[in-house]
């Protein structure tokens, strides 16, 4: 593996994620540093250009969420720089970011996903939006999960199991994204798989996620304490192979590279259904692919630096 002298890791950044991302962004950090790399933490502002050419990093390790993260935009500009990082390259972050666009793609994998429709925020309101809501029911029935097309962290995420609650999710949805996916709710067992790929792609121990609340949203996601977590997830063995199944076909068909988090839902017969694709996966202390990792007997820093080193060595 490269030998790595110096390492920028990105976080921060001007989305809803902020927040996350600084965190997952510390995480990382610190890791890599109990393994002996030299890692600075750096926010994706205005500096940043400057910073690269002044520091000129081995590689950079984007834990950037949301935004620039995660639809190609700084992976761009890092091509551009001519900077190493470690992560899946532009068109496929871009693809992958598109909610719509990732469920087609795999769809058109063998991989089932629940049936959906995009809706653009201008179309809702010049079609009428009891016209479109009661369209949606028709078409996909009940319950929906409504949740904007790019984006994650459950922002702007809701449940609808009685369509008089559909306007509200509606408004909800379009208060952070222009375009709502509108899909068919799974019920079921809520599961993320993670792949690390160093040249072959592994499926990590997928992860079972029982929130307090009953839904994993924000706080759900980001408040110690507030969901339960079992990896690797509680499921017969063919239920697991079919999960692991599943996220190196998703990581395939988006073309995604490193490492990805897919995820997923078990219906009550025991299907997988995929939901959306991470190609910036939560490194924070209640985040998934961490859990994964360290259930797969991995260290996290060790991971990191290797990911960082066969960016180098691609670079």
């Amino acid at each position: 593996m490269t030998e790595l002298s110096r390492v920028l890791v990105l976080a921060g950044g001007l989305t809803y994620e902020r927040d996350v991302s600084l965190r997952s962004g510390r995480r990382v950090t610190d890791a890599l540093r109990r393994v002996g790399v030299e890692a600075t933490l750096a926010d994706a502002d205005a500096g940043l250009l400057a910073l690269l050419a002044d520091t000129r990093p081995d590689a950079v390790f984007v834990a950037l969420h949301g935004g620039s993260g995660e639809d190609g935009a700084i992976q761009s500009v890092l091509d551009c720089a001519g900077i190493p990082y470690a992560g899946t390259a532009p068109a496929a972050c871009r693809t992958a970011f598109d909610k719509p666009s990732a469920k087609a793609l795999v769809r058109r994998a063998g991989v089932q996903t629940p049936d959906w429709v995009a809706v653009g925020q201008a179309t809702f309101r010049e079609l009428g939006a009891p016209a479109v809501l009661d369209l949606l029911v028709r078409r996909l029935g009940l319950p929906l999960m409504v949740k904007p097309a790019a984006g994650g962290s459950a922002l702007g995420a809701t449940a609808v199991h009685d369509a008089r609650d559909l306007p509200a999710a509606m408004v909800t949805c379009f208060s952070y994204g222009e375009t709502a996916l509108v899909e068919r709710y799974v019920e079921g067992v809520e599961l993320a798989v993670s792949v690390l790929d160093l040249g072959e792609p592994v499926a990590l121990p997928a992860v079972e996620i029982r929130p307090d609340s009953g839904t994993y949203d924000y706080a759900a996601r980001y408040t110690a304490g507030a969901t339960e977590f079992f990896c690797p997830a509680r499921v017969a063995g063919g239920v697991a192979a079919d999960v692991a199944r599943v996220g190196l076909a998703v990581h395939a068909a988006l073309g995604l590279r490193d490492l990805s988090r897919s995820d997923l839902r078990i219906d009550l017969e025991g299907q997988v259904h995929f939901l959306d694709a991470n190609v910036a996966p939560g490194m924070t202390e209640t985040s998934l692919l961490p859990l994964a990792v360290s259930a797969s007997g991995r260290d996290l820093g060790v991971v990191c630096r290797d990911l960082l080193a066969a960016a180098m060595a691609r670079g």
